[in-house]
């Protein structure tokens, strides 16, 4: 992930910097009204895979707690629901998959929507 910003902190153009100490901008101006904004489409992109990441986080929970916790993640149900039934209800849990990954596509849609606006265009 900071590979992605420091890839977007070098991608801004110099001129515009310098432009900006020429006019009389100080440090926080020049970060609020030039910095951020070249930086939306690293944002995007680094929200976009944290947010993907982080609902997907299966494996983690497994190893710190070996299952045994009171709630259950929706990762988690889809892999309890093939093991809590006999035979394994691989339907049902087919369909928990699917609603995963629509509230997963929602969700980072939205954001990415949101994100893009603020984007410059350089």
């Amino acid at each position: 992930m900071i590979l992605i910003y420091i890839n977007g902190l070098n991608n801004i153009p110099k001129d515009l910097i310098e432009a900006a100490e020429i006019d009389g901008a100080n440090t926080f101006q020049r970060f609020r009204s030039i910095t951020i904004p070249m930086l939306m489409p690293s944002f995007t992109i680094v929200f976009f895979l944290t947010l993907s990441r982080c609902f997907m986080l299966l494996d983690q929970n497994i190893a710190l707690t070996d299952g045994d916790f009171g709630t259950r993640l929706l990762a988690m149900q889809i892999l309890r629901t093939t093991r809590d039934s006999s035979p394994p209800n691989y339907g049902l849990a087919q369909a928990q998959a699917v609603i995963f990954f629509i509230i997963i596509a929602t969700v980072t849609i939205i954001q990415v929507s949101i994100t893009s606006k603020k984007e410059v265009e350089m």
